[in-house]
């Protein structure tokens, strides 16, 4: 007997872990968005004193993991596990960022919803009682994806209206065995979702879809009522796709669109020609570690359902003509 499954992709923890701390660092674009005063830090340039754009996203990781546990008045050397994943071949931002640490790691890749994976798994680990204290990290950086996924920045080249603007930005968070709260409740693990979209620039069309997918599975499983949450936020979807996933979810009768917002969409103001919003790893990480962990800890928020949102594409898979598959992990977040 399963006790703490819930439905066919939900889990209820007994021990629900305390999310204990964040942190977050983002890039010069995101500091002059109107979330800015929740990051912990603002670069003043995308490099930071690196060679490249690679070496500038392994320290904002590094960074991002000592002002975490900074946060949470927890030395380093207490930290069981660390879960981290960016967007890179290898996922080489976090492995070296955290290389010097000591710490157990598991790499973790799910595209941008890597920090919904990275807590999901991290509060298991937690609920199991395999930890007590475990690092969720992910990050982004829009040069260094720029270089991998689409066009060398010295192109030039034209975005279209449907494109979304990479976030540079790592963000953290500290789940542990301890603390009054906010708490992880709950999660809903996402499974593989393709509509056969293949246009690379266009990713919020591609990943609505998966997220609304799983808000319906977590509604379904939990049998919840629909305005349950304060807040449904997905991740990196942009103006666009959040439109999709709300027409999605209304014609299956998930009428949540007052309550529904994206990272994609709050991380940058209209004025700064973002196009369809924000995306990257590092986009509802720092959101998320910035501007919803406050809210949550400050009361104005008590309830949330945090979904991020990835596409599973990668430059082989294009240039062979495949469709892009996605994925949305939800994660239940409430204060007491």
């Amino acid at each position: 007997m399963l006790e703490k499954k819930l439905g066919k992709q939900t889990v209820i923890f007994k021990q629900p872990p305390t999310i204990a701390a964040t942190a977050s660092i983002v890039g010069p674009k995101e500091g002059k968005g109107p979330l800015a005063p929740y990051f912990d830090q603002i670069l003043d340039n995308e490099l930071w004193g690196e060679r490249s754009w690679e070496m500038a996203e392994s320290k904002m990781v590094r960074e991002v993991l000592s002002k975490t546990a900074l946060n949470a008045s927890k030395a380093v050397s207490r930290i069981d596990y660390i879960l981290a994943g960016d967007l890179l071949n290898q996922c080489i931002a976090a492995s070296f960022g955290v290389r010097e640490s000591g710490i157990p790691m598991f790499g973790v890749f799910g595209a941008c919803s890597t920090m919904g994976e990275t807590m999901s798994l991290g509060a298991m680990l937690i609920d199991g009682g395999f930890a007590s204290n475990v690092v969720c990290l992910t990050s982004s950086h829009f040069c260094s994806a720029e270089r991998q996924f689409r066009f060398p920045l010295e192109l030039g080249a034209q975005r279209p209206p449907t494109a979304q603007w990479t976030v540079t930005g790592a963000g953290g968070v500290l789940l542990s065995s301890e603390g009054t709260g906010p708490f992880v409740k709950k999660i809903t693990t996402g499974k593989i979702v393709d509509m056969g979209i293949k246009d690379q620039n266009n990713m919020g069309a591609a990943m609505a879809p998966a997220a609304a997918d799983t808000i319906f599975a977590h509604f379904e499983d939990t049998g919840l009522p629909q305005d349950y949450y304060d807040m449904i936020v997905t991740g990196d979807l942009g103006r666009i796709g959040r439109e999709i996933a709300d027409d999605l979810l209304s014609s299956n009768g998930i009428r949540i669109g007052s309550i529904l917002n994206d990272c994609g969409v709050m991380i940058f103001d209209m004025k700064q020609d973002a196009h369809s919003g924000g995306s990257g790893c590092g986009c509802s990480a720092t959101v998320f570690a910035g501007f919803l962990y406050d809210r949550l800890k400050k009361g104005k928020l008590n309830k949330i359902l945090f979904v991020p949102t990835g596409a599973l594409l990668s430059p082989t898979s294009v240039q062979q003509g495949e469709s892009i598959p996605c994925i949305a992990h939800a994660v239940a977040i409430e204060n007491g």
